[in-house]
């Protein structure tokens, strides 16, 4: 029902939707955004050792909601602490107890009374929203009005499986508690920082103009998270890193001195890494073959790029685990997918180590990241000459410093948490908004 109990710096974090977009089920092995100032886009949050946020600057006790379409993710934190954390399922679905969102969320008001850490208690500061799209109009954390509301409405079409259960959990929340300031923060708002020349698709300009057409990004408060923890490692916030979120979605970012300068999905999260199911990076006229010569209706395209390729399409699987068992038992078809996935990955690495110029730190993160030694180990093969070395016995145990000792990239595997980050900007929201 509920999780009680302190969460350190170190212990692992989950990272996932229903979606896939920050989801880190495609899981092998097991195993395990931002500048400062007022201008941050991500809003830093009391200074930690070396002037940089860190979880001991979260001053007070907040709700974090994650609305997918037939769930609702929820984790209430104070600082540090983990107060309490589970899902709601099966919203809306045929015989579910739960047949909407208000239901939902009157659940986990319920849920957190019977801890003694009820919805309506005064200690609760404040209630921040996961919202998967926030287009050019919101590019940093941002308290929720009615005009913000309608401003995630009109982004619906840009993200029509994910906003609309989004805006559900703010609707029904706004109405639980009117009182309480509520902060939407977005997936693609850590990725605004990226300059034109990244986030431009050579087309028409008039046509992408109209329609929206550039890359967003996703997974941005993971992105977000993990670079500013490694960017400690490397001495502080100046440092170039090399993100690398692995989940059954997957997507790589390229940060410098706290600010995302590029990032491997696209207007959608389709564009990039070879993922559990989607496809990433394919040429625009497959398509258009798909379409005309192999007769594929847009649905059935869709479904096949979103749904039935990435490491399922190639060999079957979807979860890392098995694919690596069976790649020992020397199944051709999961050498394939593996050659293929860390393939694609390395291309990434080497872009932006040519993008950044210099690299710092490669952090590893989501459950195929922080899990599986073998994709981290064949990832990064071969690039000793940039100063890229894996130690084979700290990759094998996991350690959070995984490069070999005199590398000039530090690799390291750092666990995730977007609901803290989530957290953590809604109170930046909070506090910038009572200095009024």
């Amino acid at each position: 029902m509920s999780e009680r109990g302190a969460r350190t710096a170190g212990a692992s974090g989950r990272s996932g939707d229903e979606s896939g977009e920050g989801d880190s089920g495609h899981r092998p092995g097991s195993g395990r955004e931002g500048s400062n100032g007022p201008d941050d886009p991500n809003g830093s949050i009391g200074p930690n050792r070396d002037g940089e946020p860190g979880r001991e600057g979260l001053p007070g006790r907040v709700l974090v909601l994650n609305s997918g379409s037939s769930s609702l993710k929820y984790r209430l934190l104070s600082g540090a602490e983990r107060l309490a954390s589970g899902t709601v399922e099966r919203i809306g679905e045929p015989g579910s107890p739960v047949p909407d969102h208000r239901a939902a969320l009157e659940t986990v008001a319920a849920r957190l009374a019977a801890d003694g850490l009820g919805l309506d208690s005064p200690e609760l500061t404040a209630i921040g929203h996961r919202v998967v799209h926030g287009g050019t109009a919101f590019t940093r954390p941002t308290l929720i009005t009615d005009e913000v509301v309608r401003g995630i409405e009109a982004l619906v079409p840009l993200a029509p499986l994910h906003n609309p259960a989004n805006l559900a959990g703010i609707e029904v929340a706004r109405r639980l508690r009117p009182d309480l300031p509520q902060v939407a923060v977005f997936d693609t708002a850590f990725h605004a920082t990226i300059p034109p020349a990244a986030s431009t698709y050579a087309i028409d300009r008039e046509v992408a103009a109209r329609l929206g057409v550039r890359r967003y990004g996703f997974h941005g408060t993971s992105h977000a998270y993990v670079s500013r923890e490694a960017a400690l490692l490397a001495g502080g916030p100046e440092a170039n890193v090399i993100v690398l979120h692995l989940g059954n979605g997957a997507s790589a970012s390229a940060v410098s001195a706290g600010r995302c300068v590029d990032t491997s999905m696209g207007m959608t999260p389709l564009e990039g890494l070879v993922m559990g199911t989607r496809s990433g990076d394919l040429d625009p006229a497959v398509v258009l073959y798909l379409a005309r010569t192999g007769g594929m209706s847009l649905d059935e395209i869709d479904a096949l790029l979103n749904r039935r390729s990435g490491m399922l399409g190639l060999c079957g699987d979807n979860d890392m685990r098995t694919v690596t068992e069976r790649l020992a038992g020397g199944d051709p078809d999961a050498e394939l997918a593996m050659s293929v996935y860390c393939h694609r990955l390395r291309k990434y690495v080497g872009a932006y180590y040519a993008v950044l110029g210099t690299v710092d730190v490669i952090a590893f993160t989501g459950g195929v990241g922080e899990n599986s030694a073998l994709v981290r180990e064949r990832t990064l093969a071969g690039l000793g000459a940039l100063g890229i070395t894996v130690d084979p016995v700290r990759n094998a145990r996991g350690d959070t410093l995984i490069s070999a000792d005199g590398g000039a990239v530090r690799i390291a595997v750092i666990p995730t948490d977007e609901e803290f980050e989530i957290a953590r900007q809604t109170l930046s929201v909070v506090s910038r908004t009572n200095r009024g």
